[in-house]
């Protein structure tokens, strides 16, 4: 099972950093602009984030393994549409339709895996094999998207996912046993409406930006109807039975601090990815393959300290690998403002990749086990997809910002992308800090303390409700 859980798990990642290595040549082959890059990316994580806690909880409502199945069967055949667009608006909407059959994967593979996995050793290290699994789609990516680029066209990037979901498809019809949480939990259209207006708003001002401007009617609109959802969600979801978002997570500051992390440690990783595909082919003038054969130690390193951090949070707790985590993210991205030219030394650029994969494989592990730890098994999907949400939306914001800072520098010369990409990377430096002061104050005596307090009222209250029903 864990397996399977890790094969549904390594076709959404393996999309997203395979799909970077294209955005040059998706870019030049459909004339689009950097702003249509950003929604190539942003549609389908945009739409990941807003369905995941559904997802979550519907899986946990009608069945784990039926809900698993559908997103494996939309996942694929949206794949294969995205491999047929004819223009970018055909590919942005076959990418929300992809992001819905992920948002039914991820969370519910991680529900499947914290209801199998019951004692939190063996729950910390079949996490950290799992994460291990972002490591590898880190590596193989890059290097499958540029031969496949270099070879038959990005169009073919898509076609990968077939044969892994299907015979993930096949293998959980086989081996995956069907779960529900003990009692269902109603749906929330109010709540599910107010989280797809806030991020769509949001990520539409940040996107459109630098071509309307702030003062825009338009971009201001979409900035009051973001706060006014935001407001909106704060108001109405604690006063729901059922609520989309349970806002009594957030009494425990190591759950509240997972969901920091995991939106700061993605935002570097979205702007990284976004930087960097973009500067080794239109600065460095690589092809996709040498651009992809570039970023392999950091993928690398993802691959090999994944692993590490789920056994030390097994046996240390989240507090080293968190604070590794960020420092490492920090110094990466710190050591690339100071230096970014379009000659920079190859050494310079193979360290600071080396450091940001070593960040970002610690960082996954501790999010994921802090966030379903703790916490009800019956509510283990909709945890676990409060995760996963912060971490797309984290990479949307990501995406947003650093291709709105970047939209300029793309079209001029080389020295002004190198200029706008500086700036870029003390943004990833203070997310890797972010990473590294929500770290320190979250995991301490104090932090534990009410993760426990929380835990023990979740369940209590938990109990009372299904004695009523």
């Amino acid at each position: 099972m864990l397996a399977i859980c890790c094969m549904s798990l390594l076709i959404v990642s393996l999309d997203n950093t395979i799909l970077n290595v294209a955005l040059p040549s998706i870019q030049r082959d459909l004339h689009t602009s950097v702003s249509g890059l950003q929604w190539t990316v942003d549609a389908y994580t945009l739409v990941l984030a807003s369905l995941l806690m559904l997802s979550g909880s519907t899986a946990d409502r009608v069945g784990r393994r039926r809900t698993f199945q559908a997103g494996l069967v939309i996942f694929t055949a949206a794949s294969l549409l995205c491999s047929l667009a004819p223009g970018l608006g055909w590919l942005v909407v076959a990418r929300m339709l992809q992001a819905v059959g992920g948002s039914m994967l991820n969370p519910v593979a991680m529900s499947i895996i914290s209801n199998t996995f019951t004692d939190p050793r063996e729950r910390a290290r079949a996490i950290g094999m799992w994460s291990g699994v972002v490591g590898i789609s880190m590596a193989a990516g890059p290097i499958i998207g540029g031969v496949l680029v270099e070879s038959a066209g990005w169009r073919s990037i898509f076609w990968l996912n077939a044969p892994i979901g299907l015979a993930a498809l096949f293998l959980t019809r086989r081996y995956v046993p069907e779960s529900r949480a003990p009692r269902a939990r109603r749906v929330d259209p109010v709540g599910q409406a107010l989280v797809i207006g806030l991020l769509v708003a949001l990520t539409y001002a940040i996107i459109e930006s630098p071509n309307l401007g702030w003062t825009s009617p338009v971009v201001a609109g979409c900035a009051a109807a973001a706060l006014c959802a935001l407001l909106g969600l704060l108001w109405y979801e604690p006063r729901r039975a059922d609520p989309l978002i349970d806002l009594r997570f957030f009494r425990s500051a190591p759950f509240s601090g997972a969901t920091v992390i995991a939106v700061a440690a993605f935002a570097g990783l979205g702007g990284f990815l976004f930087v960097s595909s973009l500067y080794l082919q239109d600065v460095r003038r690589l092809d996709p393959l040498h651009a992809g054969l570039f970023m392999l130690p950091m993928a690398v390193m993802a691959l090999l300290t994944a692993p590490v951090s789920g056994r030390m949070v097994a046996s240390r707790g989240p507090r080293t690998p968190l604070l590794l985590a960020g420092a490492a993210l920090c110094a990466s991205a710190v050591l690339q403002a100071l230096t970014y030219s379009e000659h920079l030394p190859v050494a310079l650029l193979v360290v600071a990749y080396l450091l940001f994969g070593t960040g970002f494989g610690l960082v996954n592990a501790p999010i994921t086990n802090t966030a379903v730890s703790g916490m009800p098994r019956a509510q283990a999907g909709v945890a676990a997809a409060v995760a996963s949400t912060s971490r797309q939306t984290g990479q949307s914001l990501g995406v947003a910002v650093i291709g709105a800072l970047m939209a300029g520098g793309v079209h001029a010369d080389a020295a002004a992308f190198t200029d706008a990409a500086r700036t870029a990377w003390w943004i990833i430096a203070g997310c890797g800090a972010a990473v590294l002061v929500m770290g320190t104050l979250t995991s301490g005596r104090w932090a534990r303390a009410t993760a426990q307090r929380t835990a023990k009222r979740l369940a209590a209250e938990e109990t009372k409700e299904t004695v009523n029903v």
